[in-house]
């Protein structure tokens, strides 16, 4: 599945478009290297995400194409 695709199903970004262009600014990384909205995420990869001032990292623990609201935090594990 795609970073951006990813971002917007787990809920940790609220807009696939805005998912995509914090990948092409630079503020989304996988396992310490910054990438494209294109890059393919892997089941225990670890993304960080720069919002500002503030960071959040996740451990992927799930790739699901479409889930419910409730149940989107269980795809990731916050580090």
């Amino acid at each position: 599945m795609r970073i951006d695709k990813y971002l917007k199903v787990s809920r940790l970004i609220k807009r696939r478009t805005v998912a995509n262009e914090a990948c092409d600014a630079g503020r989304v990384s996988v396992n310490g290297k910054a990438v494209k909205a294109s890059y393919d995420v892997k089941e225990g990869d670890v993304i960080e995400i720069a919002f500002g001032t503030r960071t959040v990292k996740a451990k992927v623990i799930s790739l699901l194409e479409s889930i419910k609201k409730d149940d989107a935090k269980d795809m990731y594990e916050l580090l």
